[in-house]
């Protein structure tokens, strides 16, 4: 399936464009396949019933209660199984997020990790947990309350906290608050690049250099850093990223690999190969070619 768009219907839309935020209680009949892309929204879904989530390269089985996460960054298609679905879910934008993406918690949460597990299957104490929070922000997004954008985002929070319960990080890597804030200066100016959707834009920063520059640091502190909160070198988590973009622009577009390697700043086809192959053990044409 290729996808290189945003897929949204016009209502939701303009809900998003106005205020960023949207939640609601979900009752859908069996449906074919929608659209497959990737969104420029985030989504929390709680799904009871039977349905399918086609997720990057992968077909997710939703049969029974599952809290499913999405962002924009990976495209997705959904397809209903069951005669009569139902669920909740609650989409905001960057902007509407960006106040809480300076907690740590939310860093390692599924709403931004790329190649964790998106879907948590939920007993029924979790069930009526979730079900209790869903509520209460349909009922408290009616009121004329003046902060309830504060609200929904302390709402959301919660919901990721139980997440990461269900799934606790086996290594939690305690900072100092100076290092947290320069690693989530750098994380969002490196995720501000992605995702990539114009050919006439390659990539802009592609090293610790560059970012060190663009954050006004010395290189040396940037990497320190971004060490001791992520236990990766600042080069790495780079080159992750971006091999992370090339084999979605591979398997999704129909993008030439040298149009690909050119946008992710790669002087060379020949240098894009060599750095992809030694990050992922393959050439681009086999991400192309599956």
């Amino acid at each position: 399936m290729k996808a290189t768009r945003e897929f949204a219907n016009p209502a939701l839309k303009s809900v998003l464009k106005q205020r960023g935020f949207k939640v609601t209680w979900n009752k859908v009949t069996k449906t074919g396949t929608s659209a497959f892309g990737r969104r420029h929204f985030y989504l929390i879904l709680l799904s009871i019933g039977n349905s399918k989530i086609h997720y990057d390269d992968q077909t997710i089985h939703l049969n029974g209660v599952y809290l499913f996460f999405a962002n924009s960054r990976i495209p997705y298609a959904t397809e209903i199984i069951s005669e009569k679905q139902t669920g909740y879910s609650c989409v905001f934008t960057e902007e509407f997020i960006k106040p809480l993406e300076r907690l740590e918690n939310l860093q390692h949460s599924p709403l931004f990790q790329l190649n964790s597990n998106p879907a948590f299957k939920l007993n029924k104490e979790q069930q009526n947990k979730i079900t209790n929070i869903f509520n209460t922000m349909i009922t408290s997004d009616k009121t004329n309350y003046l902060y309830k954008d504060d609200l929904m985002r302390t709402y959301i929070e919660l919901i990721i906290h139980d997440a990461l319960q269900m799934r606790p990080a086996e290594n939690f890597i305690q900072s100092s608050s100076a290092s947290l804030r320069i690693v989530n200066h750098f994380m969002d100016q490196l995720e501000r690049q992605f995702p990539i959707e114009n050919l006439s834009e390659p990539l802009k920063f592609k090293s610790a250099q560059d970012f060190a520059g663009l954050l006004s640091i010395h290189v040396n502190y940037l990497n320190r850093a971004v060490k001791e909160v992520t236990g990766k070198s600042t080069t790495t988590i780079i080159a992750e990223r971006i091999t992370a973009e090339a084999t979605t622009l591979l398997r999704y577009t129909d993008w030439s690999i040298s149009e690909i390697a050119h946008i992710l700043g790669f002087e060379y086809p020949n240098y894009f190969s060599s750095f992809f192959k030694k990050i992922t053990g393959n050439i681009p044409k086999f991400y192309r070619d599956h």
